[in-house]
């Protein structure tokens, strides 16, 4: 079986995510998804997500591509979790390009996506903030 991790916060679920996740999910048999815990974010990431990370969970939990979530809780432990969970690829959007290349040092083959481009959780976030202040004028 070829095994498969990427790694996310995926606030506020959208098509774009879905389109990396099955699109990661073509690499292999057994997708495994690291997402971000609310600590990591917030004390890492200095970023405070709109969903919870049990919330964040059930969602990916109940996308077809999906086999398994697991808590991320620092940038540290992805070398650890290819070596534990046997992942044989990891894949990630293109915005993070040679940032993991170090993983090719465990045997794993390490692949970067193309990100969907016309949408973003970030993108999202700032189009209902400019449609809040647009009604409260």
């Amino acid at each position: 079986m070829k095994r498969v991790i990427t790694y996310g916060t995926f606030d506020l679920l959208h098509y774009g995510h879905i389109n990396l996740l099955r699109r990661a999910k073509e690499y292999g048999d057994y997708l495994i998804v690291g997402l971000s815990t609310d600590e990591f974010n917030w004390n890492e990431k200095q970023k405070k997500c709109y969903f919870s990370y049990e919330k964040r969970k059930q969602l990916l939990e109940a996308i077809r591509y999906v086999d398994l979530v697991i808590p991320e809780e620092n940038w540290e432990q992805k070398r650890t979790d290819v070596k534990e969970y046997h992942v044989d690829t990891f894949v990630m959007g293109d915005d993070w390009k040679g940032k993991f290349d170090f993983l090719k040092e465990e045997g794993c083959e390490v692949i970067y996506l193309p990100r969907t481009p016309e949408i973003s959780s970030t993108q999202i976030k700032n189009d209902l903030n400019m449609k809040k202040e647009n009604d409260n004028r």
